[in-house]
C-alpha cells in the first residue's frame, strides 16, 4: 500500500479490525519512511451494480455520486458527515441486499427518500424537489403535506 503522504511503498499494518458496518475491514497503517499513519478499508469486490437511468441508459453505481447528492441536500443543515456516511451505508446495504445486478434509478431514489426523511426534514424536501422534479408550487405543497402527516 502506498503512503498517501510521501508516496513510498513501505507501509505496515499496525491494527486491523472489522469496520462499524461489519462488511469491511478497517486497517490502521504506518509508513516506514515518513512515520505517518493512515487508515484503509478493505471490502469484498462484488459484481458492479448497474443503474438504469430514466432515459434507459445504464451506468455503474457510484457511491460518491450518492454521497454528493446527500451532502448537497444537507448543505447548511445540522447534519454531520458521519450521519451522511451512515445514511449512505444504510442505503447501500438496502440496495445490495436486493440481490439484483441492475436497478432503476427511481427505485434508488425511493430508498434514498425513505432514509433521508429520518436524517433531516429540510434535506428531505430539498432532495425531493430534485428527485420528484417539482413542476410547480402545488406539487411541492403536496410533498410537504406528506411530510407533515
Amino acid at each position: 500500500m502506498k503512503c498517501p503522504f510521501c508516496g513510498d511503498d513501505n507501509t505496515r499494518v499496525i491494527d486491523s479490525r472489522p469496520a462499524d458496518d461489519n462488511s469491511s475491514i478497517r486497517r490502521r497503517r504506518q509508513c516506514d519512511v515518513c512515520g505517518k499513519r493512515f487508515t484503509t478499508y478493505e471490502k469484498v469486490e462484488t459484481i458492479p451494480l448497474m443503474i438504469i437511468k430514466k432515459d434507459r441508459t445504464r451506468e455503474v453505481y457510484d457511491r460518491t455520486k450518492l454521497e454528493k447528492g446527500l451532502v448537497r441536500s444537507c448543505h447548511k443543515r445540522p447534519v454531520t458527515m458521519d450521519q451522511i456516511e451512515n445514511c449512505v451505508d444504510e442505503i447501500e446495504s438496502e440496495i445490495f441486499n436486493l440481490g439484483v445486478r441492475e436497478i432503476e434509478s427511481s427505485k434508488v431514489g425511493s430508498i434514498v427518500m425513505d432514509k433521508i426523511k429520518d436524517l433531516d426534514e429540510v434535506a428531505y424536501v430539498r432532495f425531493a424537489s430534485v428527485y420528484r422534479e417539482f413542476k410547480d408550487v402545488n406539487t411541492f405543497m403536496d410533498e410537504l403535506k406528506k411530510l407533515l402527516k
